[in-house]
């Protein structure tokens, strides 16, 4: 799966918070956020001085980002709500970067057939 794959994959699922969701479409979906925040927030600085493209991105993402992120804790068997534990400083961030690096599990779990 490639970046536009992963993209409109996320996209066309936009508030889909079942199924599952392998390492290549989160983490290109995530490269995707950083780059379009990046040229957002340039074009912020020289077209208005503060950030309103930035923020409207920001909210135009928050469905898809949060959707594919639990689809992709159910890639590794655990359920969509483990995601709060990003609220947690520091610890609970550790602890989602390290599930999101983890491979899915093989065959079918709970949440679906793997992708």
């Amino acid at each position: 799966m490639g970046l536009t794959e992963a993209v409109s994959s996320v996209f066309s699922k936009y508030a889909v918070f079942s199924g599952r969701a392998g390492r290549p479409e989160f983490w290109w979906f995530a490269l995707f956020n950083v780059i379009a925040s990046l040229i957002l927030a340039f074009l912020d600085k020289i077209l208005f001085g503060h950030e309103i493209l930035g923020a409207l991105y920001g909210l135009a993402v928050l469905l898809p980002g949060l959707g594919v992120a639990v689809r992709r804790l159910h890639d590794i068997g655990r359920s969509g709500w483990w995601i709060l534990v990003g609220v947690i400083p520091l610890v609970g961030w550790i602890v989602l970067l390290v599930w999101y690096l983890s491979p899915g599990m093989p065959g079918f779990n709970e949440h679906g057939a793997p992708v």
